[in-house]
């Protein structure tokens, strides 16, 4: 048992974290732990849970949080690990060992840092101690003054520690490694001196003097802005240290920046603001040669036919904004370069390029650097080149408007990032690329978007040839195209497989191609250094917010191929819209794709990834439970009355909400799009032990079973026998040797059927399940029917009937009715069939509503009145037997009906209707 304050207030034991309920038991909790041993006084409480003045029955609400939290710790077993909530001197105390608290475990591995010699180890020690931050102290508690002021005591010993472990870093020469650590807390504290100080040193030491300086002017301006003061004396000296650089390095700095590097020195406040004076006009020195500063053309380009000529297209309108777009690894940035050099000619005037780093690691250069670099390479002095960026933006517009210049942005990460860098010029062409769709950009700028996407096979292995030979690729044609399969079509990741194969010439890509098909090394092989898809992939997720990176590390958890909105938020324990929101972001970011209106899917290779991240321990059991209570509502509006007769999974966990099916079409069409998803949450639930779910889940899709029961059901059926036999319920057991036996009867394997029938309902008798008996007895029927006992099938179901009407289940009690008139019927007793099929339509409570028991019922009494003679009724019975079947998608009993109604009737249509049916049978299987 643990007690976290280090992010969200929870209390999490080996079974998973307690619910602890409303905002105020979270506070109370909280309050406690404050002081944990010690005695906490009521009117401490109250302070700690009312941001504002308690009400007179404060006392009251305390008295009943305090016994429901002691209700929740005695229930986790919260004794066993020496905790225990009591009452003592007018207040309450919750004693406990202080181990168990992470403030305590974070304060103790920061003082033994802090007295490590080793740098190395010091280092080790404060990454553990601030791994034990799961969020802002004290999330979701009420935000009254005593628990705001420990929270804002525990975020500045966060801080420290985080400062420290750079200087550790430092210590360690990895100067990288601090610049990672201290860049998102100085982004999240700009105005915190000590690690702005800290991060332009860094950067500096890491050899990134540049964009230490423009850290520090960007520091200053905020505290000039906001503070109205210069940069202290820590920040003035790193500011110094990298404007000096390496030996010779100061006298190539600008006169401007020498005499920033003395302003600062003097550390002042700043007692008013200087607005600078206009410019003079600058000076456009001219320079020989055209401007050109696109990278190299990338080699081995392959294919891009298609998006090449869109790329042209979209370049031919005015002002032309081309917006580039496709997932990590597409090969964005190489389409823009060639389609670039390709077409050099038509930019006379020059072609400009900038990385805008959206989806890098080093961080985004400053708008003003690039600015810089453009005007720079137009031929603008530097002296004459602005301070401020919208006066560098409006200088490099004038410039372009009357020239023919290619702009390409790579890697934008929004479309405020681009629009500052828009030449606007008629005759400008701007491509940007970027792994998010930028839909801004085409509302504001008229951006035309060029799609990427992966490969087919068929231009993986050319891309391969490209790389290692044709020859090589030629001798193993099946194992080049399985390698192009294997990396998903992905460009990136064909690329490192071909440089893996190029550097072992004897290497058979057929031996490649076996190691990519384990998964569990997939990504690790298509990683070469720093580069490959995994670190790809990093980069784009790290650029989301945290709760759209939560959520894409919980669809890893799914073991199927799509979700929806329901899915996706039972995956990630949070509600239906705030998932959709997410997987919206992750498909604006090419990590998800819509493949049709809410339902969205992830690349083979990003699913990969996603599973490779850490997503708690309860994702697989809230998407099974969701699974069970989503096909339980199906079930319900498909099959009124057959919800399914079993008690939900003892420790369940219910989903924020449920999806609802208005119809009976609604319910199947579920059933159609998850069966194959349904089927995959049933594997992994065996796989991971969850017995208790993997029966239930099989027999929840009993309707799709009714519906499609020649479509191979037994493997799943037997898995769920498995589970059910492993969680040792013998209702679940019956259940599911009744459905397998009825499965079995109509693959024609009737002896078979028999023996698992006969278990059924012994196993139902000796549990005193009288449903699942008659359940049993009715398809036990079936198959004595079909060895040629009519009679016995009749008596079978006639008890049926008796143990249904004893329970008052009128479900089960209409089912044995049916199947009592079905053999009533074969054996020719049409009287005793057509009064028991009219006994059971009377049952039907929902008028004009199709089922399987009704379509079939109408089919025993249209056969029942043409063995009594009367020929008209019993084929009007039939049709509409046939119709309705039609209607709702069961083609067997489509197939079947109408079989019957060509025996007896001269309808011209009937056999065009007995042959469509034949084909979406056919077709479906």
């Amino acid at each position: 048992m643990e007690f976290w304050l280090l992010g969200a207030v929870s209390v999490v034991t080996e079974a998973g974290g307690l619910s602890l309920g409303p905002v105020k038991r979270r506070s109370l909790l909280a309050a406690l732990l404050l002081r944990p041993n010690c005695p906490v006084l009521v009117e401490h409480l109250m302070a700690a849970m009312w941001e504002q003045e308690p009400p007179a029955r404060a006392r009251g609400v305390i008295q009943g949080h305090v016994s429901q939290l002691r209700e929740l710790l005695t229930g986790a077993g919260a004794r066993a690990h020496g905790v225990e909530l009591v009452t003592q001197d007018g207040g309450y105390v919750l004693r406990m060992p202080r181990a168990l608290l992470d403030v305590h475990r974070f304060e103790e591995m920061v003082a033994g840092a802090r007295g490590q010699r080793n740098p190395g180890e010091a280092v080790a020690m404060y990454r553990e101690a601030l791994s034990l931050w799961q969020g802002p102290a004290l999330a979701g508690v009420c935000p009254s003054p005593p628990l705001l002021a420990a929270a804002q005591a525990w975020e500045e010993a966060r801080l420290a520690a985080v400062e420290q472990l750079a200087e550790g870093y430092a210590r360690l020469g990895e100067h990288a490694g601090a610049v990672a650590v201290l860049r998102a807390e100085t982004v999240a504290y700009p105005l915190r001196e000590s690690l702005s100080a800290a991060l332009v040193g860094s950067l500096h030491r890491a050899g990134r003097r540049s964009e230490a300086l423009d850290w520090f002017h960007r520091t200053r301006r905020l505290l000039a802005e906001e503070l109205g003061v210069d940069p202290g004396r820590e920040l003035a000296d790193a500011y110094t240290s990298a404007l000096r650089g390496a030996e010779g390095d100061v006298a190539q700095a600008t006169a401007g920046d020498r005499t920033q590097a003395a302003a600062v020195r003097i550390s002042r406040p700043v007692t008013a603001r200087v607005v600078a004076l206009p410019a003079a006009a600058p000076d456009v020195v001219s320079r020989p040669g055209v401007p050109d500063l696109l990278p190299r053309a990338p080699r081995g380009f392959h294919g891009r036919a298609a998006e090449l000529v869109a790329l042209s297209q979209a370049a031919e309108d005015e002002a032309a904004v081309c917006l580039v777009t496709g997932p990590a690894g597409v090969g964005k940035t190489a389409l823009a370069l060639h389609w670039a050099h390709r077409g050099r000619a038509g930019f006379p005037d020059g072609r400009l390029y900038a990385d805008l780093r959206g989806f890098g690691d080093t961080g985004e250069p400053l708008l003003v650097e690039v600015l810089r670099e453009f005007l720079l390479a137009l031929g603008v002095a530097q002296s004459r080149i602005p301070e401020s960026a919208n006066g560098a933006a409006a200088l490099f517009r004038s410039l372009a408007a009357d020239r023919r210049l290619l702009v390409v942005l790579d890697n934008a990460r929004d479309s405020g990032q681009v629009r500052p860098l828009l030449p606007g010029g008629r005759h400008c062409v701007t491509v940007v690329t970027s792994r998010h769709r930028l839909p801004g950009l085409i509302v504001t700028d008229f951006a035309r978007p060029v799609a990427v996407d992966v490969f087919e096979p068929q231009d993986g292995t050319m891309l391969l040839a490209g790389v290692l030979g044709t020859d090589r690729v030629r001798a193993e044609p099946e194992a080049a195209r399985r390698l192009a399969e294997l990396c998903g079509g992905l460009p990136l990741a064909l690329r490192v497989t071909a440089a893996r194969l190029a550097h072992r010439p004897g290497w058979p890509l057929g031996a490649m191609a076996d190691e990519l098909s384990d998964e569990t090394r997939r990504l690790g092989l298509l990683d070469v250094e720093d580069t490959g898809v995994r670190a790809a992939l990093h980069l784009t997720l790290q650029q989301l917010p945290w709760h759209v990176s939560r959520q894409f590390a919980h669809l890893g958890r799914h073991p199927g191929t799509h979700v929806d909105r329901y899915t996706a938020a039972a995956l990630a324990g949070t509600d239906p819209a705030a998932a959709e929101s997410c997987l919206e972001r992750l498909a604006a970011a090419h990590l998800a794709t819509e493949t049709a209106p809410g339902r969205w899917t992830l690349h083979d290779l990003v699913r990969l990834y996603a599973r490779s991240l850490d997503a708690g321990p309860h994702a697989l059991r809230r998407l099974l439970d969701h699974y069970i209570a989503t096909a339980l509502a199906a079930m319900a509006a498909a099959e009124p009355g057959n919800e399914g007769d079993f008690p939900l999974p003892a420790d369940y966990l219910p989903a924020a909400a449920v999806q609802e099916f208005g119809d009976r079409s609604a319910a199947v069409a579920w059933y159609a799009a998850e069966r194959d998803d349904l089927t995959l949450a049933v594997a992994a639930a065996h796989a991971a032990g969850l017995h208790g779910r993997t029966w239930r889940i099989v027999l929840t899709l009993w309707p799709l079973i009714v519906w499609r029961v020649r479509d191979g059901w037994v493997p799943l059926l037997e898995t769920a026998l498995a589970a059910a036999r492993a969680d040792a319920d013998e209702h679940g057991e019956a259940r599911v040797l009744n459905v397998l036996g009825w499965v079995l009867i109509e693959e024609g394997r009737i002896a078979e059927a028999q023996t698992r029938l006969g278990a059924a309902s012994a196993l139902a008798a000796r549990a005193g399940d009288p449903v699942a008996e008659a359940n049993a007895l009715i398809v036990l029927a079936v198959a004595q029917a079909a060895l040629g006992g009519p009679d016995k099938a009749a008596q079978g179901c006639e008890r049926a009937v008796e143990l249904a009407r004893r329970t008052g289940n009128r479900t089960t009690e209409r089912l044995a009715l049916q199947h009592l008139a079905r053999h009533r019927a074969d054996a020719g007793k049409w009287r005793q069939a057509l009064d028991t099929a009219s006994e059971a339509l009377a049952f039907d409570d929902r008028p004009g509503t199709a089922d399987v028991p009704r379509i079939l019922l109408l089919q025993v009494k249209g056969e029942a009145l043409l063995g009594l003679g009367d020929e008209a009724e019993g084929i009007r019975q039939l049709d509409q037997a046939a119709r309705e079947a039609e209607a709702s998608g069961y083609e067997d009993g489509a197939v079947r009906v109408l079989g019957v109604l060509l025996r007896v009737s001269a309808d011209a249509g009937l056999r065009g209707r007995y042959d469509a049916a034949v084909a979406r049978l056919t077709t479906r299987s």
